[in-house]
């Protein structure tokens, strides 16, 4: 551990410094540059002064006293002129090419993947708010890179225990440890099962992030689905000794919302199993819908173990697992919950205390010209 942290310390210092001698080689070409700008104004305006000296001197016939004024005062200018021009280039180095450079060289590092360059933020004018929209984006950058390597590592992870186990009784098989009987051919395709599960989960929530899961929009009858819901988790929640139960909180009319049935079921699904992964024999679920303010809102609720506080900024999280989940479920059924019920422009939260149970809420919104 002490390594690891010496290690990042150290790729951190030669970091910064490759980054500072980036940014002072940037700050030479265009300090030279600005320099050979401002240089040629300055001699373009001597040009310019002598020039109109000499007019003017032909124009008043040789005059010696007013020849003598206008080179004086041409002298003058000649003279404060390249002063005011140091003076505006130094100030105009600091606030443009010196801020400009630092964006440069810290977006050729993020270019070449270190995502922990930052430019100091300095100043309110147009380069401040460049300088914070580019450390904005270096920061969505280095989020995304650390999402990418943790599910490639989560996947990698999820995936080694089944293939283990299908490769050690295969082999096991092939050595004639193990028969081929029904017994190992179950347990195979149950690993298999568990594969598919993973790799098809996997599918439904990349497509729903980037906002590409097709969605077949209808009207949809909240009561229908809770009890189709309901009646497929009936015979689990049986096995398991649990109550299931489903109730509408409804003023007379039908709650009917706009939506895809097919995914509105699957996350209710994915929350009746999360539920029954945390629910012991002898306790309860309940499914309820009833209207809100917004258009409907859905509750699964149980009884059982609960989610720590510390567990539950993160339950919406891939692969995430509470304590006693069972290993059959890919660790990705909230996370997809989350993203169907985001698709349907609603939101999902959570409730829940330590051994007395948890609570999700769904609000989604009404048909468009709905009352």
């Amino acid at each position: 551990m002490h390594r690891r942290r010496f290690n990042r310390q150290h790729w951190k210092y030669w970091g910064e410094r490759r980054f500072r001698s980036d940014w002072h080689a940037k700050r030479r070409v265009l300090f030279f540059r600005f320099m050979g700008i401002m240089a040629s104004a300055v001699i373009f305006f001597l040009l310019g002064m002598a020039g109109l000296a000499y007019i003017l001197t032909s124009l008043f016939g040789g005059n010696a006293q007013a020849t003598v004024l206008v080179w004086v005062i041409g002298c003058g200018m000649a003279l404060a002129f390249p002063i005011l021009v140091i003076l505006i280039a130094r100030r105009s180095f600091r606030s443009v090419v010196d801020p400009l450079a630092r964006v440069m060289a810290a977006a050729d590092a993020v270019a070449e993947g270190d995502f922990s360059v930052r430019v100091p933020e300095r100043g309110s004018g147009e380069f401040g708010r460049l300088t914070r929209s580019f450390n904005r984006m270096v920061n969505e950058l280095e989020l995304a890179d650390q999402q990418r390597r943790n599910l490639t590592a989560d996947v990698a992870h999820e995936l080694r225990t089944p293939l283990h186990i299908i490769q050690g009784n295969l082999e096991g098989i092939a050595d004639g440890v193990y028969e081929a009987d029904a017994e190992q051919i179950d347990r195979l395709l149950g690993e298999t099962r568990q594969l598919s599960r993973l790799v098809e989960d996997l599918r439904t929530l990349s497509l729903a992030e980037a906002g590409q899961l097709p969605m077949n929009w209808e009207p949809v009858e909240v009561g229908e689905l809770l009890a189709d819901v309901a009646t497929s988790f009936s015979g689990q929640a049986e096995a398991a000794g649990v109550d299931l139960q489903y109730s509408l909180r409804q003023g007379g009319e039908p709650l009917v919302i706009q939506g895809d049935a097919g995914r509105l079921d699957q996350v209710l699904s994915n929350l009746v199993a999360n539920a029954l992964d945390h629910t012991p024999r002898g306790g309860q679920i309940n499914i309820s819908a009833g209207p809100n303010q917004a258009g409907v809102q859905i509750e699964v609720a149980d009884n059982g173990r609960g989610i720590g506080e510390d567990d539950l900024p993160f339950i919406f999280d891939r692969f995430w697992r509470g304590e006693g989940a069972r290993q059959a479920s890919s660790g990705l059924g909230l996370a997809i919950a989350q993203q169907l019920v985001q698709a349907h422009g609603g939101k999902i939260g959570v409730e829940s205390q330590l051994n007395e149970g948890t609570t999700f809420r769904i609000d989604l919104p009404k048909p468009e010209g709905g009352n």
